[in-house]
C-alpha cells in the first residue's frame, strides 16, 4: 500500500467544530423557543411557496436556508471513516458538514439499508463468513456484471451479523483502523439517529438520500420509492420544507417520488455521453448531454428542485486531465430555478484534476483548496465531499473573498 501524507486529526476536529458552531448560528434553529419560531415561519413560507423556488438563501427552514456553498458529506466523512456507517455520519457532523448523504438498497425482507451498492463484497467482511460462502454469485445490474455478495440475498438479521470496512484501503490506509467497528445501518436507524442528533445539537440534521438502481430493484419486487416514502412520512420528512433531499440517477425514480412526498428532489447526472438506466430500459434515446441543455433542464425543473452533476459537467478536463473553461450548466440550471450539488470532491491526488496534484504519491493530498476555489467560482450551490472539513474551509474562504 502507498502511505499517504501525514495528517492532523486534532486540527481537523477543531476546525470542524468551529464550522459546526458557525452553521448552527447561521441556521437560526436553536432548541426551544427558537425552534418553535422557525417552525411557525416555515409553515407560513411553505403555504406561500410550497416548493421553495422563490425562497432566498439563508431564510426559513427549507433547502434555500442552507449555507451556500452547501457542504454535503459524501457517504458521511468517508475520507476518514468507512463509508455509510454511523461512525462516518457522526464524524461528518463533528466536522461541521451541512448535509449527510445516504445511499439506499434493500434487503431480502424489504428493509432499506445504507450502502453505496448492493454488492457488499468490498464494504463488509462478508467474505470472512463461511456460513455465507454459498451466497456468492454473479448478477447483471444496470447492464454490468458483478460477482460477489448482494444485499437483496440477505435478510436484515443476517446482514446485521456483518461488519463494515474501508472500501479503498490502498488509498485510505488510515481508515482501516476502523474496520469492523460498525454494522450496516438501516435507513430507519439513520432517521432515528438524525432526530437524536438534532435534539442534542439544537439544529435540524439534513440528509441527502439516493435510491440506488431503482429499476433493477423494482424488477425483482423490491421497489425503493414506496418504502422510502413510508419511512419519510413516519419520521416527518415528507414535506417541502423537510430537512432532506431525495436523489437518483434515474429520472423516473425522482418522478415517482414526486408523487409520493413533497420533499426536495434532485436528479443526478453522470457523464455527458451516458444514458440513465431507466432511459435505456424504456428506449428513451436521450443522454445526459441532452438533459443539461436548457430544454432538458426545463424538463427536470418540472418535477425536481435540483441537479447533482459530475464536476466534469461543470468544468470539463482536457486530454491531460487539467481543468478547462466552465460550461454554461450553472447559469442554465439557475435560469430554471434549479440548485446544483455536484459530486465528488476528494483530497487525494488520484481524485484531483491534474493541475492540482502535488507530488507523485496518488494517495497523498494535493491542492484541494485550489480545485474547490475553481469550482465555487462557477456559482454552484454546494458540493459533495469525502472530506467535509476541507470543503467547509474552502467555502469559508470563498464567502470571505
Amino acid at each position: 500500500m502507498t502511505q499517504g501524507a501525514p495528517r492532523t486529526p486534532a486540527r481537523r476536529t477543531v476546525l470542524g467544530a468551529a464550522g459546526a458552531a458557525a452553521f448552527g448560528a447561521a441556521s437560526g434553529l436553536a432548541a426551544g423557543a427558537g425552534t418553535a419560531q422557525a417552525a411557525e415561519t416555515a409553515e407560513t413560507a411553505e403555504a406561500a411557496d410550497p416548493r421553495g423556488r422563490g425562497a432566498g438563501r439563508g431564510h426559513g427552514r427549507g433547502y434555500r436556508s442552507l449555507p451556500v456553498p452547501t457542504v454535503i458529506a459524501h457517504r458521511g466523512a468517508s475520507g476518514y471513516r468507512p463509508e455509510h456507517t454511523l461512525g462516518s455520519y457522526a464524524h461528518a457532523l463533528d466536522l461541521g458538514a451541512h448535509v449527510i448523504e445516504q445511499d439506499l438498497v434493500p434487503t431480502k425482507d424489504g428493509h432499506l439499508v445504507c450502502r453505496h451498492e448492493n454488492d457488499i463484497t468490498g464494504t463488509t467482511d462478508v467474505a470472512d463468513h463461511p456460513e455465507f460462502a454459498s451466497r456468492r454469485t454473479t448478477k447483471s445490474v444496470d447492464g454490468v456484471s458483478y460477482t460477489g455478495w448482494f444485499t437483496e440475498d440477505f435478510t436484515l438479521a443476517e446482514l446485521k451479523t456483518l461488519r463494515a470496512k474501508e472500501r479503498i484501503p490502498g488509498t485510505r490506509q488510515e481508515n482501516t483502523l476502523y474496520d469492523g467497528r460498525w454494522t450496516v445501518p438501516t435507513f430507519e436507524e439513520v432517521l432515528r439517529w438524525a432526530d437524536e442528533e438534532g435534539r442534542r445539537r439544537g439544529r435540524e440534521i439534513w440528509l441527502h438520500v439516493e435510491t440506488k438502481h431503482p429499476s433493477y430493484f423494482r424488477s425483482i419486487g423490491l421497489g425503493l420509492e414506496e418504502r422510502l416514502a413510508r419511512l419519510l412520512r413516519r419520521y416527518g420528512r415528507h414535506r417541502a420544507h423537510s430537512a432532506v433531499f431525495l436523489q437518483s440517477f434515474e429520472p423516473s425514480s425522482v418522478q415517482r417520488l414526486s408523487k409520493l412526498v413533497d420533499s426536495p428532489l434532485v436528479v443526478l447526472l453522470s457523464g455527458a455521453a451516458t444514458r440513465p438506466w431507466d432511459f435505456v430500459e424504456a428506449g428513451d434515446p436521450r443522454t445526459v448531454a441532452d438533459l443539461v441543455t436548457p430544454a432538458g433542464l426545463r424538463w427536470i425543473a418540472s418535477y425536481a428542485q435540483g441537479i447533482g452533476p459530475t464536476l466534469d459537467l461543470v468544468i470539463p478536463k482536457d486530454a491531460a486531465g487539467r481543468l478547462g473553461a466552465p460550461t454554461t450548466l450553472v447559469r442554465d440550471a439557475h435560469a430554471q430555478g434549479l440548485i446544483l450539488h455536484p459530486y465528488t470532491q476528494r483530497n487525494e491526488n488520484t481524485f484531483l484534476p491534474a493541475d492540482f496534484r502535488r507530488g507523485t504519491d496518488p494517495a497523498a493530498y494535493g491542492d484541494a483548496f485550489g480545485a474547490l476555489k475553481r469550482y465555487f467560482e462557477t456559482g454552484i450551490d454546494g458540493v459533495f465531499s469525502d472530506n467535509p472539513d476541507t470543503a467547509l474551509l474552502a467555502a469559508a474562504d470563498f464567502r470571505d473573498r
